[in-house]
This record gives C-alpha cells, structure tokens and sequence, in this order.
C-alpha cells in the first residue's frame, strides 16, 4: 500500500508540474506553439485511446466485473460530456484568439480544476490496481495535459491576467489533481470495488475526451502533408501505450 501512495502522489505532482509548461508560450512565438501543438495533440489522441483499449479495458475484464464493464466504460463517457456541458468548458488545445475564443478566465479555471480533480481519482484508481496500470494511465494523462495546459496559460492570458498570475492560478487548478489522488486511494482502501468501477470509468473518459474534443480538432486541418503527421503522430501515441505492456 505504501507503494501505492508513493506512485500516485508523485505522479500527481507531476502531471500538476506540467501547468508551467505554460511558460514556453512566452518564450515561443505562436506559429512554432501552433505547429507543436499539432503532433501533441494527435500524439495525445493516441495515447488516450491506447491506454483505453489496450490498458484499461483489458484489465477490466480481467477484474471479473462482467456486463457492468460496459455501463462503467459509457458512464465514463456520460459523466465527461456533464462536465463539459453543464460547467461550460471544453477540452481545447488551440490558442485563443479573436477567431477562435475562449471561455472567461474563471469558467476555464473551475472546469480545468474539476478535469484536475477527475486526473487524481483515475490515477490513484489506476495504482490501487497495480502498478504498470497507474504509469500508463500517468502517461497518456501526461501526453494530454501538455497541450491542454499551453492552452489554458493562453487562455488566462487573453483574459487580461499577468503572465505569472497566470501560472499561479493554473498550477493552483492543476494541484487539484493531488487532493484527487488522496481521496481516491482513501476510498478505494474503504469501499469495495471502488477502484475496480475506476478502471472502465477512466477508459469511458479517455475515449470521450480523445473521440469527441482531440480527433474533431484535428480534422480542422486540411492538408494532405500534415494529416500524414497527424496519423504518425496518433499512431506513435498507441505504440508508446503499447509498448508500456512490457512493464507487465
């Protein structure tokens, strides 16, 4: 069990890290962000939907739990769509500008914070049933944060805040994947099945997150040379989560 917490709390802090990388959209002008931001968020895609079918999915079955794994997978689904939907923000990996806007500063930071908070559960559910299953569930959502959290130091920025209010808010948003992971662990070492419902849930949220907000982002661009990168990219993310079965 120590080993447990240890994995999840440090993998928490990292993925919370990670809304600093905000910094490089200072430093970077915005045509190098667009360009990276085109394989991250293909690579992205790939990952998720590699840690949902090749990980997550599989591991559910071999949990036992039967006909509840697809109800578990689509509750999943339904639960990110509520997210979205009722808190009034979305995934988005693209800048915001005045031809593609962005929610009000706030609105972004309580739906990012919420997404943060859902990382923690997933991840320490993710340990709770082994080790192997907690690193790739930790790396695909390492791969998706990166250009989320570009995104959203833009978005704070656009909003009229100072570039390191900006990265404090987002890192104070992010670190609400670390009271996530606590609460996780501590519910699933006191309720029954807690981590094993965890499991198909995540794999519902990575393939709504990776169906529904990355791919249809992706197909806003036309060109036949960097579709060919976009396919490399998802491709390359499904290889890095299936090379992660050599850790089992």
């Amino acid at each position: 069990m120590l080993n447990v917490w240890l994995y999840s709390i440090i993998s928490v802090i990292i993925v919370s890290l990670i809304s600093l990388i905000g910094i490089f959209f200072v430093v970077l002008n915005n045509g190098y962000i667009k360009n990276s931001l085109l394989f991250l968020v293909s690579f992205s895609a790939g990952a998720l939907f590699g840690d949902a079918f090749i990980h997550l999915i599989p591991e559910s079955f071999g949990l036992g739990l039967g006909v509840k794994i697809p109800v578990y997978i689509l509750s999943g689904i339904i639960s990110f769509f509520v997210l979205e939907k009722f808190v009034h923000w979305r995934h988005c990996h693209v800048p915001t500008s005045k031809n593609h806007p962005h929610p009000l500063a706030f609105t972004n930071l309580v739906g990012d914070g919420l997404h943060n908070f859902v990382d923690g559960l997933i991840i320490g559910g993710s340990y709770l049933v082994n080790i192997p299953l907690g690193i790739a569930t930790t790396l695909a959502v390492i791969f998706h944060e990166i250009p989320q959290e570009i995104s959203d130091f833009g978005v704070l920025l656009h909003a009229g805040l100072t570039k390191t209010k900006a990265l404090m808010y987002n890192f104070a948003s992010a670190s609400l994947a670390i009271l996530g992971a606590v609460l996780s662990i501590v519910l699933g070492s006191s309720i029954q099945g807690f981590g094993d419902f965890l499991i198909p849930f995540t794999a519902g949220g990575f393939i709504y997150i990776a169906g529904s907000d990355l791919l249809p982002e992706l197909h806003k661009e036309t060109s036949p040379g960097r579709s060919f990168l976009q396919l490399i990219a998802i491709i390359s993310g499904i290889l890095v989560m299936l090379a992660l079965l050599l850790l089992e």
